[in-house]
C-alpha cells in the first residue's frame, strides 16, 4: 500500500476512534449497486429534449430545461427518479464495510436508501433526515444520523434536481446548510463517489474558508486517477487529466486532501483495512475450565482476573461469552479496572454476551448458539483462547465450543491467539497454527506463549504486549 494511502488510513482511523469521523457519499458510491449516476438518470429527459446527455456538462440545467419545456410540470422528472432509484437493490460491500465502522455522521446527495439500509443491517439505530422539519426531531438512542440533503426517492416531489431547486435551496432547505457547516467544522469528512460539482456544498465550503481561513478542519476525498475512456482521443484524455488535476488543486483551498487511487477496487481495500484496524481494538476471549490442574482453582481465577484488568488498562475492548468456570473472573477484572480508572462508560470497554441456556430443544439451542457466536466474533479482530476443558459426566474433555469459536474466528479473519501454555483445548489449537500462518514480526512472541509455565501470572505481560502490538499494527 502506497505511503499516501497508508498515511490517510492512519489519520482517518484516529478520527474514527475519537468519534470525529463523517462520510459524505455521492452518486459514485451507489453506482456499483446497480443504480444510475446523475447523467444516466437524466438521459431519458435529455432524449425528450433532443439533447445528447453525453455532451452536456451542466446536468442541473438539463433538468431545468425539461421542466421549462413542460410548462413547469415535473411529473416526468419525478418519475425518472422513481424509475431509476426505487429498486430494492442490496448495499455493496463498500456500504457494508462503512456501516460497521464507528461513524455516526453521514451526509449524501443521493436519493436511494443504500446507506440507511446498510446501517440497519449492521444492527444500528438510524435517524434519517430528508426534510427540514425532521431536523428538529431526534430518534432515541440513535447510532447514526443520515442527512439526505437533496431528498429521498420516496418523496420525489421534494427532490432537489433543477436549477430552480438549487436557487431556492437556502430559502427552502437552508437549515441543512447550517447543519452541514457545523459538521464540517467539528468532523473530519471522507468524500466518496463525489464529484464536487454540487453548488450547495461549494457554497458551504466557501463560507467556512472565508470564516476560518488558515484554521479550517482537514478533510479527505478519494479520487480515481483519470484513465483513458474507450474511444477517447489523445486531446480529450489530456484535457480531462488536466482538469482533474486542477479540481484537486482547487480543493486545497477548502483543506480537502485528495487520496489518489488507480482502481476503484482500492476503495474496498482501504475500507477493509480501516475495518480490520477497528475490529482489532476488540479482543474476543474464549475460555472455559472445569479442571484447574496443575495450577489450582485460586491461581487460575487470579490469572484471569488480572488479565482482564491488564487488557482494559491497555485500552483494549474485551468481548466474552462468560465461559464456564473462568468467564466471570475475566469479567470481574475488566470491570474493576473500568470502575477504578473512570475513563469511560462500561460498554465502551466491555461487551458481555452470556449464552442463552434455557432452550429445551438441543438442535434449536445449538443453532442459536452458532449464530450468537458468529455475531460476537464478527465485531472483534483478535481471538484469545485460554484453557478449554469441560466436565462430561465426571470425565474432563476438550471444549467443543472453543473449537467452534476457533473455526468461526478463522473464517472471519481474526488474529488467532491460542495460549498453549494454559493447556487443554488452547494447547491443541496452537498446534493447528503453522508458523507460516503467523506474521514473522509476531512469531517469537506467539511461540513464547506456548511454553509451559508453573506461574500463570507470568503470561499476562507477554499476552498484553502481543495484543497491544497487534492492535497498533506495529
Amino acid at each position: 500500500m502506497r505511503k499516501e494511502i497508508s498515511r490517510f488510513i492512519d489519520n482517518y482511523f484516529a478520527e474514527m476512534v475519537a468519534g470525529n469521523a463523517a462520510v459524505f457519499a455521492g452518486a459514485g458510491l451507489s453506482v456499483p449497486a446497480g443504480f444510475v449516476d446523475w447523467r444516466n438518470l437524466l438521459r431519458p429527459l435529455a432524449d425528450d429534449l433532443d439533447l445528447d446527455i453525453d455532451r452536456e456538462t451542466d446536468l442541473v440545467a438539463v433538468a431545468q430545461f425539461h421542466v421549462n419545456a413542460h410548462g413547469a410540470n415535473r411529473h416526468k422528472l419525478h418519475q425518472a427518479v422513481i424509475d431509476a432509484l426505487s429498486a430494492d437493490n442490496p448495499p455493496t460491500k463498500n456500504h457494508e464495510l462503512l456501516a460497521r465502522l464507528p461513524i455516526s455522521t453521514w451526509w449524501t446527495t443521493n436519493y436511494d436508501k443504500l446507506i440507511e439500509t446498510s446501517l440497519k443491517q449492521a444492527g444500528k439505530i438510524v435517524d434519517v433526515k430528508t426534510s427540514v422539519p425532521q431536523l428538529a426531531n431526534t430518534r432515541p438512542r440513535r447510532d447514526a444520523i443520515v442527512y439526505k440533503m437533496h431528498g429521498d426517492v420516496d418523496h420525489p416531489s421534494e427532490a432537489v434536481v433543477t436549477r430552480d431547486d438549487y436557487e431556492r435551496y437556502e430559502l427552502d432547505r437552508g437549515t441543512f446548510l447550517n447543519a452541514l457547516g457545523g459538521d464540517l467544522v467539528s468532523k473530519t469528512f471522507l468524500f466518496l463517489g463525489f464529484s464536487f460539482t454540487d453548488p450547495n456544498l461549494d457554497y458551504v465550503l466557501s463560507r467556512l474558508r472565508l470564516k476560518f481561513k488558515a484554521d479550517q478542519r482537514g478533510h479527505y476525498a478519494i479520487f480515481k486517477k483519470r484513465s483513458r475512456l474507450k474511444g477517447e482521443d489523445d486531446d480529450g484524455f489530456e484535457y480531462a487529466r488536466i482538469r482533474q488535476a486542477l479540481v484537486i488543486e482547487d480543493l486545497k483551498r477548502f483543506n480537502v486532501k485528495a487520496v489518489m487511487i488507480d482502481d476503484y477496487a482500492e476503495i474496498t481495500e482501504i475500507l477493509e483495512e480501516l475495518s480490520r484496524r477497528y475490529r482489532r481494538q476488540s479482543v474476543f476471549i474464549s475460555a472455559s475450565a472445569a479442571s484447574f490442574e496443575p495450577w489450582g482453582e485460586a491461581a487460575v481465577f487470579d490469572f484471569m482476573r488480572q488479565l482482564g484488568k491488564a487488557l482494559i488498562a491497555n485500552s483494549a475492548k474485551v468481548a466474552t461469552g462468560l465461559g464456564a468456570g473462568v468467564g466471570n473472573a475475566i469479567f470481574t477484572g475488566a470491570l474493576e479496572q473500568i470502575m477504578e480508572a473512570k475513563a469511560g462508560h462500561i460498554e465502551d470497554f466491555l461487551a458481555i454476551r452470556p449464552f442463552p441456556n434455557v432452550i429445551p430443544d438441543n438442535a434449536q439451542r445449538r443453532a442459536i448458539w452458532d449464530r450468537y457466536r458468529r455475531e460476537i466474533i464478527h465485531n472483534t479482530g483478535i481471538a484469545l483462547f485460554l484453557f478449554g476443558n469441560r466436565d462430561v459426566q465426571g470425565t474432563i474433555k476438550s471444549a467443543s465450543g472453543m473449537e467452534k469459536e476457533f473455526e468461526i474466528a478463522k473464517e472471519e479473519g481474526l488474529f488467532l491467539l491460542p495460549v498453549g501454555a494454559t493447556g487443554s483445548t488452547a494447547k491443541s489449537l496452537a498446534t493447528k497454527i503453522a508458523n507460516s500462518d503467523i506474521d514473522s514480526k509476531y512469531l517469537n512472541q506467539f511461540l513464547d506463549l506456548q511454553k509451559p509455565t508453573d506461574d500463570l501470572l507470568t503470561l499476562i505481560g507477554p499476552i498484553v504486549e502481543l495484543v497491544t502490538t497487534i492492535r497498533e499494527g506495529k
